[in-house]
């Protein structure tokens, strides 16, 4: 196990499981946070023992969001004179970029949720693929709250996930969005009785995907975070192109023959990533 000072990471049966572990501070984000959560998805990133990352949490709240001491500290947004405020963009560009690299990291993210799931934590689990939440789960878009924009990808993401008047009356009010309702509208894909539920429904599935071709796992997220953002008829074109670039018949051998001799299918790991 890598101990750090706002996670914990293990990986086993490649499958990278990082849990948020400041619960008595609700796990808000601090700088420490920030700089751990940065190195460590890119040495996941990087290397290829991890198939998978769930993400879950500890204590009452999966995260409060932002901690209170970052807004007097390293980031300070200060507004008395434009040169400050034309610092702004490239302060919170910093921290944005951590969660895209959340977003594009090129094995799937699972985020397993309970409780809270607040502000800044809202942003990050909107960066991931999938999301399984225990019963007592909610959502907030705190930031209206406390008299500001939500800046951190939320307001980018969300319309991607639930339908735009959802997301607005969220934005707008800063009321909480229960489980039921965010399955309902396909924020989470499903609702379990506890965080423990949650987790194994999470771990479960991550169990599933570590278990098929990566490369093929690779070119699935490519193909689904192109479509996303492109028309039908670019990404066809660009699946094309996926393909024909991925494509293995060893692969699909092997996992055929897997499944007619009921064994586990055997397939190589990506390729380490060498630093630049």
């Amino acid at each position: 196990m890598n101990t750090l000072t706002c996670f914990s990471l293990t990986v086993e049966h490649h499958i990278a499981h990082l849990v948020l572990n400041r619960p008595e501070a609700m796990n808000t984000m601090n700088m420490t946070f920030w700089r751990e959560l940065d190195a460590t998805l890119d040495d996941l990133h990087r290397h290829n023992t991890a198939r998978v990352l769930v993400i879950s949490s500890t204590g009452k709240h999966f995260s409060a969001g932002m901690s209170l001491e970052v807004f007097g500290g390293e980031v300070a947004l200060k507004d008395n004179t434009p040169e400050a405020r034309a610092a702004v963009a490239d302060q919170l560009s910093s921290l944005q970029a951590t969660f895209t690299r959340l977003d594009a990291l090129r094995i799937p993210v699972i985020a397993a949720l309970h409780g809270g799931c607040i502000g800044g934590a809202v942003d990050l689990v909107s960066a991931a693929c999938m999301r399984f939440a225990s019963a007592d789960t909610f959502f907030c878009i705190q930031e209206i709250n406390i008299g500001m924009v939500a800046d951190l990808g939320t307001l980018q993401r969300l319309p991607k996930l639930m339908p735009m008047a959802l997301v607005k009356e969220l934005a707008y009010t800063g009321r909480r969005l229960n489980a039921q309702r965010a399955l309902a509208h396909g924020l989470v894909n499903e609702v379990l009785p506890d965080a423990q539920a949650a987790l194994a429904a999470a771990m479960q599935c991550a169990a599933e995907i570590a278990a098929k071709p990566p490369v093929a796992i690779w070119g699935t997220k490519q193909a689904l975070h192109y479509a996303r953002d492109h028309s039908v008829d670019d990404s066809l074109k660009q699946m094309g192109w996926l393909q024909g670039a991925i494509w293995s018949n060893d692969h699909v051998r092997e996992a055929i023959t897997a499944f007619k001799t009921k064994r586990e299918a055997q397939f190589p790991p990506l390729d380490n990533l060498n630093a630049l």
